[in-house]
Parts: structure tokens; sequence; C-alpha cells
């Protein structure tokens, strides 16, 4: 449970598995899948995400590293464990250690993996590890208004729809999104963790 001075440990790197999928710390060694994975969809095309193109990719990995030694941002390489390849990429984001609060989000995979099991499973890791072992007080999600699939998911989860940021971020063609934010505090997180592993055990039967 999170104290009044914040999280009860900071977030740091660290190695999440479970249901068939592997969380490592992002670095430059995923390169190469991290392209391979957006190729699978030419995912980057899709106005109302941040896929980074092949060619943007290290300078896309190498941004988030750069938020990890600022203290705002903790990325993942999603993997497959059957295969070892990497299938998409997650992140916590605007970490607030002194409120106990971050969020989940620049979370994409690629076009084989979506519809699966795969974002449920990576969405249970990250918020067991949030609320259970960082004492976070609040996760929260944000997403484009005219990403309808973003919304329909994060709400699949059992996340609360907080509200909408009028005017809020520059998308990459250069227009400006509203934002709609999200949220599971720790008093709900018991009864969403239930929820998802449910979902993931019927995804096993």
């Amino acid at each position: 449970m999170a104290t009044d001075q914040g999280f009860t440990s900071p977030p740091v790197r660290c190695t999440l598995s479970g249901h068939g999928v592997r969380l490592e710390p992002l670095n430059q060694t995923h390169a190469t899948g991290i392209s391979a994975a957006a190729r699978d969809g030419d995912l980057w095309n899709l106005r109302v995400t941040s896929v980074p193109t092949p060619a943007d990719t290290t300078a896309y990995i190498q941004a988030a590293m750069d938020g990890y030694v600022a203290g705002h941002m903790l990325a993942f390489a999603v993997l497959d464990v059957v295969s070892g390849k990497v299938i998409g990429t997650t992140r916590y984001h605007d970490i607030l250690a002194s409120v106990a609060r971050l969020e989940i989000g620049y979370t994409w995979y690629g076009k084989s993996w979506q519809r699966t099991h795969v974002n449920t499973a990576c969405k249970l890791l990250l918020m067991s590890h949030a609320f259970d072992e960082l004492g976070a007080a609040v996760v929260g999600w944000r997403t484009d208004n005219f990403n309808y699939a973003s919304q329909r998911a994060i709400e699949r989860l059992g996340a609360k729809r907080d509200g909408v940021l009028r005017h809020h971020a520059m998308r990459r063609d250069g227009t400006v999104r509203d934002t709609v934010m999200y949220s599971v505090i720790a008093g709900e997180w018991p009864e969403v963790r239930d929820h998802l592993t449910y979902q993931l055990n019927r995804h096993a039967d």
C-alpha cells in the first residue's frame, strides 16, 4: 500500500513474466525485434498511435531510456515466451513518485498479436507490479479520443473513465487531439485483478 511519502518501492528496471509473455526493460538490443513487430501491420501508418517507423526505432528506444534516467518512465519490450520474439512494447510513464501515481501506455503489439490474450496478460503483470510491489495508489491510462479500439481495451480491463482533456496533445500528422483519461485506484485493484485472471484462465482452457 502507498504511503503519504509515495511509492513503497521506487520503479526500477525489472523483468516481469507470466501467461506466456515476458516484459524486459527496453534497450537497443531489442531494436531489430521492435522494428519487425512494427512492420507486422505497418503500424506506424495508424494516425492515432505513436509506433515508430523502422528508421525511427533507435531514437524511439533511446527516448524511452532517457525517460528512465529522468525518472518519469520505465519502458518494456514485450516478448512471446515460446518463440522468444519481440511482439511489441509497453511502459510506465508520467511516474509521479510523490503521490504514488503512474500511467501505463505507449502500448502496441504486432498485428498478429492483437485481439489475443497478450494485452490482458501484459496489463495484469504491470498492474500487479505497480500495486503489489511498488505500492501505487493509482494507475492511469490515456488515449486519443478517436482511438476507439484502445478505449474499449482499457475499459475491458476494468478501468474507470475519468474524463477528457480537450486540445491536449499533438498527433504525428500535426493535428491536435483530445485525450481520454482512465484510472484504477488501489481499492479497486483486487476486483480488477480477479477479473483479468479469470479472463486469462478462460483463454488457457
